[in-house]
C-alpha cells in the first residue's frame, strides 16, 4: 500500500498539471468571447430593450381598461339621504372601471410598430458587428501568440547553435587555431542569447494572459492555445479586386444593414409626424357604482309615501342603486397647437436626411477599410516574399562565414554579427508570415468568408 502512495506521489501529481492545461483553438476561442465579453453583452441588452420597445408598440394597439375604488370619509354638513343638508359624518365608496380605444389617428400606432421593427433590426445587426469585431480581435490576438511561439523557437535554436559553437572554440583554443578571446566571446554571446529568449518567454506569456483577459477567464493559469496547419503562403495567390469586395459587402455587411434600417425607420418617423395633422377618433366606455354608510333602504306605503324599510341598504342593493354605464364616440381636431406638428414633421425630415448622410458615411467607411486592407495583404505580401529571399541568402552567409570562423580565417565578433544578422532576418519573415496571414483574414472577413485556420 505505501508503495501505491509513493508511485502516485511520484508520477501521477507531477503529471496532473500536464492533464490539465487546457489547448485552446481559434474556433472555441471565438465561441467563448461570444458568450462570455461583458460589451457583447452589453450590446445584446440595447438589443434586448429595443425588443421591449418594440412589443410594448403592438400592444399599444390594444384597448386600454383601468379600474379604480376609493373610500372617503366626510365631516359637517352634506347632502343626506332625503336631498337636504344637515351637519353629520358620512362614509362613502366608489368604484368603476374604464375602457377606452384609438378607432384612427392617422395610422400613428401602426407606423409606430413598423419603426420600432426596423430600429429593432438595426439594434441586432449592431450586435452581429461587435461579433465580428470580437472575431478579428480574437483571431489577431491568436495570430500574435502564434508568431511569438516562433520567435521563442527561433531564439532558442539560436542559443543552442552558440552552445555547439562554444565547444569547438574551445578545442581550437586549446589546439591554439583561435585565441582565448574568441571563446570569451562567444560565452558574452551565449549570455545575450539566453537573456533573448527570455525575453521571448516573457514576450509569449504576455500575449497568452491578454488572450486570455480579452475572453474575460477568471483563471489564466495552464491556458494555452492550439499550433494549427497554417495556410500555404504563395506569390501567385491572386487577390480580389477591392471594388468588387466593396460591392459585395455592401450585401452582407451588418454596418450596412443598420445603417438601411435607421434610414427605413426614420421615414417611417416622418409617416408618423405627419398624422398628428388628421382627426384623431377614439371609442370610449365606463362603468361605475358607489356606496354610502347608514344609507337606509326606502320602500312605499300603501298611500304610496316613501318610509324606511331598514336602516342601511345592503352592498349590492346599493352598487345596483348607483350603478350609472357610459359609451361613446370621442374626435379630435387638430386645428392649432402651437406649430407642434409642422415643427415635428420638420424635426423628422432632419433625421431623414441625417440617417441618409449616415449611411453614406459608412459607405466611406466601409470601401476606405477594404481599401486599406487590401493595400495591407499586397504590402504583407511583398514583404513576406522578401523576407524569404534575405533568409535565404542570410543563411549561405552566415555558413560561409562559419566554416571561416572554424578555420581560424574570421574572428568571432563578425561571426556573432553575421549569426545576429541571421536571427534578425528568421524574426523578420515571421513577423511578415502572421502578418500576411491577419491580413489575407480581413480580406477574407470583408468578403463574407468565415474566420478560421
Amino acid at each position: 500500500m505505501k508503495k501505491i502512495v509513493i508511485f502516485i506521489l511520484v508520477f501521477v501529481f507531477p503529471f496532473s498539471g500536464i492533464f490539465a492545461q487546457e489547448i485552446w483553438n481559434l474556433e472555441k476561442c471565438i465561441i467563448h468571447a461570444k458568450e462570455h465579453n461583458i460589451n457583447l453583452k452589453l450590446q445584446k441588452l440595447d438589443a434586448e430593450v429595443q425588443a421591449n420597445n418594440t412589443k410594448q408598440s403592438k400592444l399599444n394597439l390594444l384597448p386600454d381598461l383601468n379600474g379604480y375604488t376609493g373610500y372617503n370619509y366626510n365631516y359637517g354638513r352634506s347632502l343626506s339621504a332625503d336631498n337636504t343638508y344637515v351637519n353629520a359624518n358620512s362614509q362613502t365608496g366608489s368604484l368603476g372601471l374604464s375602457s377606452s380605444l384609438t378607432l384612427f389617428s392617422g395610422f400613428q400606432k401602426w407606423n409606430s410598430v413598423k419603426q420600432n421593427e426596423l430600429d429593432l433590426k438595426a439594434s441586432l445587426q449592431d450586435v452581429e458587428k461587435a461579433k465580428e469585431d470580437l472575431a478579428l480581435t480574437i483571431t489577431s490576438y491568436y495570430l500574435d501568440i502564434l508568431f511569438k511561439k516562433e520567435l521563442l523557437q527561433v531564439a532558442q535554436e539560436q542559443l543552442k547553435v552558440t552552445n555547439l559553437q562554444i565547444n569547438r572554440t574551445e578545442i581550437l583554443v586549446e589546439a591554439g587555431t583561435l585565441p582565448k578571446g574568441s571563446l570569451m566571446e562567444q560565452k558574452a554571446q551565449a549570455a545575450r542569447e539566453d537573456l533573448a529568449v527570455v525575453n521571448a518567454q516573457n514576450a509569449l506569456d504576455i500575449a497568452l494572459l491578454d488572450l486570455a483577459q480579452l475572453l474575460d477567464l477568471k483563471d489564466s493559469k495552464g491556458f494555452d492555445i492550439q499550433t494549427p496547419e497554417l495556410p500555404i503562403l504563395n506569390a501567385t495567390k491572386s487577390m480580389v479586386d477591392p471594388e468588387s469586395v466593396f460591392i459585395n459587402a455592401l450585401t452582407f455587411r451588418p454596418e450596412m444593414k443598420a445603417a438601411q434600417y435607421r434610414l427605413e425607420s426614420s421615414e417611417k418617423g416622418l409617416t408618423i409626424a405627419k398624422g398628428q395633422m388628421t382627426p384623431t377618433l377614439s371609442m370610449s366606455g365606463s362603468w361605475n357604482s358607489g356606496y354610502r354608510k347608514n344609507q337606509p333602504e326606502y320602500g312605499l306605503a300603501t298611500d304610496g309615501s316613501p318610509i324606511i324599510i331598514r336602516k342601511e341598504m345592503q352592498l349590492n342593493d346599493q352598487l345596483k342603486l348607483f350603478e350609472s354605464k357610459s359609451f361613446g364616440f370621442n374626435l379630435s381636431i387638430p386645428i392649432f397647437n402651437g406649430g407642434t406638428v409642422n415643427r415635428n414633421i420638420s424635426n423628422a425630415k432632419v433625421n431623414i436626411d441625417r440617417s441618409k448622410l449616415n449611411m453614406e458615411n459608412s459607405k466611406n467607411a466601409l470601401r476606405k477599410d477594404i481599401q486599406q486592407a487590401h493595400a495591407n495583404a499586397k504590402a504583407a505580401m511583398r514583404k513576406f516574399f522578401s523576407s524569404e529571399t534575405a533568409v535565404s541568402s542570410t543563411e549561405e552567409a552566415f555558413r560561409y562565414t562559419e566554416e571561416k570562423f572554424n578555420l581560424g580565417l574570421v574572428n568571432s565578433v563578425d561571426y556573432n554579427q553575421e549569426k545576429n544578422n541571421l536571427f534578425k532576418s528568421k524574426s523578420d519573415l515571421l513577423q511578415a508570415k502572421y502578418d500576411y496571414i491577419f491580413r489575407t483574414k480581413i480580406l477574407d472577413f470583408y468578403n463574407g468568408i468565415e474566420i478560421n485556420l
